[in-house]
C-alpha cells in the first residue's frame, strides 16, 4: 500500500483516492479447451498487481506504470487502441468497457504497480484490468454487480482489444479463494472451487524467458466443425465431475475423427485427454491424493508436448528434471513431484509442484538450465489466494 501511494504521489503529486489489487494466476490444465466448452483448472497466486486511482477535473485519463517509469494519456471521449501504448491499452479497454455500457466516468490519474511485467504472462494483464475495474466502480460510486463488472471486462476485451474474452482468466482474478483452485466451466459459464491442501508441497512458477515462437496456428483448431465432432463424442455421466465424459470406445473415436487430417486429429484427441486429466486432477485434490493429481499434471504436459505440440526443448528439459528429482521404479505411478507448461505455450512459462525438501535441488537445476541454454529464469514460490479486492488504509 505504501509503495503504491508513494508511486502515485511521485507521478501525480497526490495520493490515490481508491486503491485495489488483483492476483496473478496460471492455468494448470485446460486453458486450450475453452472453445470446446470444456473446463479449465486455475490457481490465483500471490503475485499482485496494485492500482491507484484519483479523480481529475477534466476529461483526461493519465496512466503511469511505476516499474517501467512510463506515462501515457488519453481522452475519455476519443479512446483509441494504439500499438505504441502497449500496457496502457489494457487500462483503456476497461474505460471503454464502462463507457460503452452507458456508465459516465470522469478524468482520472492512474498508477500501476507490479513487480512482474505483463510480458511474463501469469495473468498480469488480466490482473491489471480487474483491479482497475473494481477501483473505477468504487471511485465513481457506480452501482453494478460483479456479473456486470465481468461484462465490462468482456466489452473491453472483445470490442476494444479485438481479442477473445477468456472467462477462466476473469473468474480467476475476481473470484478465487485462498488455499483453493478454481475450475471454470465454459459450457455453464460458472466456476467451482477445489481445495489445495498438500501441506508438504510448494508450487513454483518459472518464467524461462525462452522466446515464444509459432509452430502452428492454434486458431485453426477453433472451428465449429471440430466443436461439433467433439460434442458427438460426449456422453452424460452424472457420477463424473461436471456430469459428462468423452466416450472411451477407440473404434468410435477413430470413426468420428477419420475425416480430420492427422495434425488436427491429434490435437482434438489432446483436448479430449485434457478433460480426463482435469477430472483426475480434481479428484486427486478432493481426496488429498497427490499421486493422482501429479499423474494427471504430468500426463497433461506429455500431451501438450506430443499431441498439441506447444512445448519446446528447453521447457521439456526442465520438466524432465522435475520428474527426476527422486528417480524410482514406481515414479510414473507414484510421482513425488509434477509440472507442466502453462499459458500460450510455444515457449516461456511452466509450473512445478515439489516437496519442500526438493526446492534446493530444483534451484540447482535452474542454474544448470541457464548455463546450458543461456536463458536467465525467474522463479516464484506461490500460494493460492483470494481474488481482487479494494485496499483500505
Amino acid at each position: 500500500m505504501k509503495l503504491l501511494n508513494d508511486a502515485h504521489l511521485t507521478a501525480w503529486e497526490k495520493l490515490p483516492e481508491v486503491s485495489a489489487k488483483a492476483p496473478g494466476r496460471f492455468h494448470l490444465i485446460g486453458e486450450h479447451s475453452w472453445f470446446f466448452k470444456d473446463k479449465t483448472l486455475s490457481m490465483a497466486v500471490d503475485i499482485y498487481v496494485y492500482i491507484g486511482v484519483s479523480k481529475r477535473d477534466d476529461n483526461t485519463a493519465n496512466f503511469y506504470f511505476h516499474q517501467i517509469n512510463d506515462k501515457k494519456k488519453s481522452n475519455l471521449s476519443s479512446l483509441k487502441y494504439k500499438k505504441e501504448d502497449k500496457w496502457a491499452n489494457f487500462l483503456k479497454s476497461v474505460i471503454y468497457g464502462f463507457t460503452s455500457g452507458g456508465f459516465n466516468l470522469g478524468g482520472m490519474d492512474v498508477t500501476v504497480y507490479s513487480d512482474v511485467l505483463p510480458s511474463a504472462g501469469f495473468g498480469i494483464t488480466t490482473a491489471i484490468k480487474t483491479a482497475f475495474a473494481i477501483a473505477i466502480r468504487k471511485l465513481f460510486n457506480l452501482t453494478l454487480s460483479d456479473a456486470e463488472l465481468l461484462q465490462v471486462l468482456e466489452r473491453g476485451n472483445r470490442r476494444f482489444m479485438q481479442q477473445n474474452n477468456y472467462i477462466a482468466d476473469n473468474f480467476s482474478a475476481m473470484f478465487s479463494k485462498k488455499d483453493s483452485l478454481i475450475v471454470t466451466d465454459h459450457q455453464k459459464n460458472t466456476w467451482d472451487y477445489v481445495p489445495f491442501s498438500f501441506e508438504d508441497k510448494k508450487v513454483l512458477i518459472v518464467d524461462t524467458h525462452v522466446p515464444r515462437y509459432a509452430v502452428w496456428n492454434e486458431e485453426s483448431l477453433f472451428e465449429p466443425q471440430y466443436a461439433l465432432v467433439l460434442g458427438d463424442l460426449r456422453e452424460r455421466k452424472p457420477t463424473d465431475y461436471g456430469g459428462w465424459h468423452y466416450i472411451k470406445n477407440v473404434t468410435d473415436i477413430n470413426e468420428q475423427l477419420s475425416i480430420m487430417d492427422e495434425a488436427h486429429r491429434r490435437k482434438l484427441i489432446c483436448i479430449m485427454n485434457e478433460h480426463n486429466d482435469l477430472q483426475d486432477a480434481v479428484d486427486g485434490l478432493q481426496k488429498n491424493d497427490f499421486f493422482k493429481f501429479a499423474r494427471s499434471v504430468n500426463h497433461s504436459h506429455e500431451d501438450m508436448r506430443d499431441l498439441y505440440e506447444i512445448s519446446c526443448p528447453e521447457i521439456d528439459w526442465l520438466l524432465k528434471r522435475v520428474n527426476e528429482i527422486e528417480p524410482m521404479l514406481d515414479m510414473l505411478r507414484n510421482p513425488v513431484s509434477c509440472g507442466r507448461i502453462t499459458g500460450k505455450g510455444f515457449g516461456r512459462c511452466l509450473y512445478a509442484v515439489l516437496r519442500d525438501s526438493d526446492i534446493e535441488k530444483f534451484t540447482e537445476k535452474l542454474h544448470e538450465f541457464e548455463k546450458i541454454f543461456g536463458f536467465k529464469t525467474d522463479c516464484y514460490i506461490v500460494n493460492p489466494v483470494d481474488g481482487a479486492s479494494l485496499l483500505v488504509d
